[in-house]
């Protein structure tokens, strides 16, 4: 199996090399040339009693013979070694898919892992070091730092937008010390994204600073994903002889377009329902306009503040290039800041739980769809801990979520972050240092 790029003018690579060049030279991102469909003998083989064996069976196709392929089930046990469970919220269908139990209390923690195995597994022993540039929305950059944190011959890098991030987050960020760096950049995530862009395409900076990208334009983060979404649903299916669907809470795209990539290799993955903020881009897209990116704009469920996804050029290519057939990929759904407190609030009243905004997004949407009759089976997927949240949340609770141990133990470190301007010379300047 070799991955071309969404543009299609750059040379097409094997599974190793596309990670180690993150970004495709002509500016589009990596996909494979095609994709491995599961006919129904080898959707029956695929085991779904653990992650990381459902993973390993996903992603064997598509690796084929490269390099990593002998040592993949080490990579996925190392990358899904913690729980993720399907939780029921009553008894009429409704559940959550708690992503939210890795070291960093957020669903970025499986992929992040898996990322990190994978490379220092192909990196060679005499290899300079390289620098992993990641831009984050808030958990991204500490599921990226957690990795990569102590592993000899990485560093990282980690641009994260100034004040748009809550304290917890900002905190966690700068909290890793050694090999893992913050820069508190005086702009929007897309501007970070934009930065981090420039420089993984500018082939002067590369020769001077290694670089490895660890956004979800990076395969290794992207396909990952697949797992969790196989897994439950296969395990679903089997016992209930029906389809679960997915609500997800999406603002780059990169975890939906997972389930959408599984479901699209003949996983038994129902409806994927994406659920956004107040951000308009997606939403537009779907409900008939063209696709515009255009400046994030700041709500309550900071890490979906996207305004122009990296992965909507992914979409496409699953699409077959055609805008109809993407639209009928999915549907979207808009919540505002209002509904988000409101739903965080009442899902405390009516389960006990407290909820992240970004959840409180896919309740929301979940809430919609009970009430104009929808009788299917959903899960929510529950993208963070609500502890990650404290300042947003934490008003609209009877009492604050118990922090996570991991995620505690970072927050208990000193933290620091550098700031820079939205500047690409600033940014080399940092990554020379």
């Amino acid at each position: 199996m070799r991955f071309v790029s969404t543009r299609g003018a750059s040379p097409a690579l094997r599974f190793s090399a596309a990670l180690g060049a993150g970004l495709a030279p002509d500016g589009g991102l990596y996909v494979p040339e095609r994709l491995p469909r599961f006919d129904a003998a080898d959707i029956a083989a695929i085991p779904d009693a653990n992650l990381a064996d459902t993973l390993a069976a996903l992603l064997r196709p598509l690796l084929g013979d490269d390099a990593l392929a002998t040592r993949l089930p080490a990579l996925c046990a190392e990358a899904a070694s913690f729980e993720i469970p399907l939780v029921g919220l009553n008894g009429r269908g409704d559940h959550l898919l708690e992503l939210f139990h890795g070291p960093t209390a957020a669903f970025k923690d499986l992929a992040a892992r898996f990322l990190a195995a994978s490379l220092a597994a192909i990196r060679a022993p005499d290899a300079a070091v390289q620098t992993v540039l990641v831009a984050t929305s808030g958990d991204t950059g500490a599921a990226v730092g957690a990795a990569f944190h102590g592993r000899p011959g990485f560093r990282v890098l980690i641009l994260y937008p100034e004040g748009k991030v809550s304290a917890a987050q900002a905190h966690s960020l700068g909290a890793f010390g050694d090999n893992v760096r913050a820069l508190r950049v005086a702009g929007s995530f897309d501007d970070c994204q934009r930065l981090a862009k420039h420089a993984l395409g500018n082939a002067n900076l590369r020769e001077e600073v290694p670089l490895l990208t660890a956004n979800s334009i990076s395969l290794g983060r992207l396909l990952p994903q697949m797992g969790y979404y196989a897994m439950h649903a296969l395990r679903f299916q089997r016992r209930h002889g029906r389809a679960l669907n997915f609500i997800i809470p999406s603002g780059n795209l990169g975890n939906s377009l997972a389930a959408l990539i599984a479901r699209a290799m003949g996983l038994p993955i129902g409806e994927v329902v994406l659920a956004t903020n107040a951000n308009p881009t997606l939403a537009e897209f779907f409900e008939g306009a063209p696709y515009r990116g255009r400046n994030a704009i700041p709500t309550l469920a900071n890490a979906m503040d996207v305004g122009a996804p990296s992965n909507f050029e992914r979409l496409l290519w699953l699409a077959g290039g055609d805008e109809s057939t993407a639209r009928a990929l999915i549907r979207v759904q808009r919540i505002d800041d209002a509904r988000i407190r409101a739903t965080v609030a009442a899902a405390e009243r009516r389960h006990g739980i407290a909820h992240c905004p970004h959840t409180a997004c896919g309740l929301a949407v979940l809430e919609d769809l009970r009430a104009a009759g929808d009788t299917r089976d959903w899960a929510v997927a529950a993208t963070a801990h609500a502890s990650k949240f404290l300042d947003v949340v934490g008003p609209l609770l009877s009492a604050p979520p118990e922090v996570p141990a991991a995620f505690a133990a970072l927050l208990a470190k000193p933290s620091q972050a550098e700031r820079i301007e939205v500047d690409d010379d600033a940014l080399a300047a940092a990554l020379r240092a």
